[in-house]
């Protein structure tokens, strides 16, 4: 996949992580919030994009710094009038496509803003990256049964339940790339 830094939503800038994001994040979420020059708020991270995740994004990125985009994207709900840009949540690949053009996807948004529909649009905006490469034939996802918000963004962004996941209790969701 190509490298583009910012992906753009009707509400959410996804910017894509590099090595000093994510060192940046790693030190402190305050330290983020100044590289970024966004309002990081309590909580952060999401979800299940916790301190693993991020340094298995980094190691990923340190080995490939050519790899921005293909790892982890920061959502950032644009400033307004009443607020300045606030990081919401985050997502992003599990890396590049593998070999039958696959790629999978993962996404997190904070407590204090889930139900607003930002991991819906963080999704469409991946969804759409991905497939935007000639590559990419099927997206996946992975998540569990009973977080049902989780089931429903997949289910929204046209995803279908495939079977059981690789994890214990986890289920797989794809989606296929739509024909021209």
């Amino acid at each position: 996949m190509t490298t583009i830094s910012r992906l753009c939503t009707s509400r959410l800038d996804l910017i894509a992580a590099t090595v000093a994001h994510l060192d940046a994040e790693l030190d402190s979420p305050a330290q983020l919030g100044a590289l970024l020059r966004v309002e990081v708020p309590d909580g952060w991270p999401p979800g299940e994009y916790d301190r693993p995740a991020i340094e298995f994004f980094r190691a990923r990125m340190l080995e490939n710094p050519a790899a921005a985009g293909r790892y982890g994207w920061y959502a950032v709900l644009r400033s307004s009038s009443e607020q300045r840009a606030t990081l919401v949540g985050a997502g992003g690949y599990f890396g590049p496509p593998d070999g039958d053009g696959i790629v999978e996807v993962g996404y997190s948004v904070l407590a204090a803003f889930e139900g607003r529909g930002y991991a819906t649009e963080i999704v469409r905006a991946l969804v759409a990256h991905a497939f935007s490469h000639p590559g990419v034939v099927r997206v996946i996802a992975r998540t569990r049964p009973e977080n049902i918000g989780s089931v429903k963004v997949l289910e929204r962004c046209g995803f279908t339940l495939a079977g059981p996941g690789d994890g214990p209790g986890s289920v797989e969701y794809r989606l296929a790339k739509p024909s021209p």
